[in-house]
């Protein structure tokens, strides 16, 4: 069995650590690279960094943001937000991403997922999904449907049925953010991460949500999630990384200790 693994999220918007609910009321809350080095020296498995307005803005990450969190950390980096080609997602690992994530391009152009994996390898290709619960339909009858732009708009597009080709066109590993739960602290949406983890068979780390370490512990079993992903409960000090790992980890959960 893997070692369950916890992330912390960095959503950066012109160069300053940014948080909103629900991709709404978003806020300047810090500097990216001091929190990712807090993280890091505290246990983190491994960081996330969001350029969450490079999509909709139509411009490139801000690769001196990515280079100076790099030099900061020695876990995976898994960096997205406005990775258009092969071109963005190499110059992305030569500033230091070990994974490259992509979303709303992909979703316009699916074949994006299968350019980025020949180029880096599978393994460093994250495939990350903004999903919204809707009403059940002929074209989403999952009642769940992909959203792109920083959940602006909406796609038509089963979030199973999009998981399912994510992973066929080669991306090693989805990112599923409920837009729904997203920045509540109310929980993770389990029934939507389970369905996606019992869909495919490459690994899913959840997103949108956490608020307590029983909602990362009822992800990572009930809803069947490989990594769980936290951003508002260690950002604004609610809790320590080492504090959410060792609750994890007394609860019978493989986890990664370093103490």
């Amino acid at each position: 069995m893997l070692s369950k693994r916890v992330i912390a999220c960095l959503d950066v918007r012109d160069g300053k650590l940014a948080k909103s609910v629900r991709f709404v009321d978003t806020r300047d809350i810090g500097d990216p690279v001091e929190k990712a080095r807090e993280y890091y020296l505290d246990g983190l498995d491994e960081l996330v960094f969001y350029d969450i307005t490079a999509s909709s803005d139509r411009r490139r990450i801000m690769l001196d943001v990515v280079e100076a969190v790099a030099a900061q950390v020695f876990i995976p980096l898994s960096v997205g937000g406005g990775v258009r080609s092969v071109a963005d997602a190499t110059d992305l690992r030569l500033a230091g991403a070990e994974k490259i994530n992509v979303n709303s391009a992909a979703v316009q152009r699916p074949a994006l997922i299968s350019e980025c994996a020949e180029a880096i390898g599978n393994q460093n290709v994250v495939l990350s999904m903004d999903v919204r619960r809707v009403a059940p339909t002929e074209v989403c009858p999952s009642g769940y449907e992909i959203v792109i732009n920083g959940g602006r708009k909406p796609m038509g597009i089963d979030a199973l049925a999009w998981a399912r080709e994510g992973e066929r066109l080669g991306a090693g590993e989805l990112v599923v953010n409920s837009i729904d739960a997203d920045g509540t602290r109310e929980g993770y949406e389990l029934n939507l991460t389970a369905r996606i983890s019992e869909a495919v068979r490459i690994p899913v780390v959840a997103s949108g949500g956490a608020g307590r370490p029983e909602h990362l512990y009822d992800v990572l079993t009930t809803g069947k999630a490989d990594a769980a992903l936290v951003a508002s409960m260690v950002h604004f000090g609610d809790y320590r990384v080492s504090e959410l790992k060792r609750y994890l980890h007394d609860r019978g959960l493989k986890i990664r200790m370093s103490w």
